[in-house]
């Protein structure tokens, strides 16, 4: 392909994070789910609050079923697939078909998983379709620089959300480091100084996530100007 637009790059690297967002939040509900529906204290509120979201749901049932499926609340999981999707057709042309595709899977696996008696098997298998984009974004897609823009959109998102989690720092670090070394092949505008802090926050102990959450958002809000 030839050169890529600020507009081509905007949708490359908010597909990366959208994509991702779905990604992290899903494997989060996954795994808190019977938790969640059992607990004898609602710890929804304390998640919506370390995600940075208002709190808008009447009990922990009404968020079990509205954070997944509520297209008419911006923050979840369902809003932010769509708009994952909304800016892959605008990509159509440097996606292929493909990846396109997997993306459109994982619209139907929410909405199968809506109305289904256990929710967490299309849940499942829209992970694994999820993962199966990213194989296949590595395979059919030849511009380095496109792969790179998709994945530095993940690799940000990540380390935010790992960032108001709470994640591990190992884990976190990890993120970091892979950040640092995907970003300059880009093409688009960073400011190595604040990715050198990010690296210096990465490796204190214990973590400032706070730290990390803000330089982060930094990065992201100025790579493309």
């Amino acid at each position: 392909m030839g050169i890529i637009t600020v507009n081509q790059s905007d949708c490359l690297f908010w597909l990366g994070r959208y994509i991702e967002r779905v990604y992290t939040t899903l494997r989060m509900y996954n795994r808190e789910y019977d938790r969640l529906i059992d607990e004898t204290q609602d710890s929804y509120g304390a998640y919506c609050q370390r995600m940075g979201i208002p709190n808008i749901y009447s009990s922990r049932e009404d968020f079990v079923k509205r954070y997944p499926f509520d297209a008419s609340n911006p923050d979840s999981i369902r809003s932010t697939l769509d708009r994952a999707y909304d800016n892959a057709i605008l990509l159509r042309g440097e996606l292929g078909t493909q990846c396109l595709a997997y993306v459109e899977m994982t619209i139907y696996d929410l909405k199968r998983a809506e109305t289904a008696p256990a929710p967490l098997i299309p849940l499942r298998d829209l992970v694994d379709h999820i993962l199966a984009f990213w194989g296949i974004v590595d395979d059919v897609i030849d511009s380095e620089q496109v792969r790179s823009i998709l994945k530095t959109g993940k690799r940000i998102e990540r380390i935010d959300m790992y960032a108001r989690l709470r994640y591990d720092a190992g884990e976190v670090a990890h993120e970091i480091r892979r950040l640092s070394g995907r970003i300059p092949k880009t093409g688009l505008n960073y400011d190595q100084g604040t990715i050198d802090c990010l690296m210096a926050l990465g490796k204190e102990s214990p973590l400032n996530y706070g730290e990390i959450l803000q330089k982060v958002d930094e990065i992201g809000a100025n790579l493309i100007r």
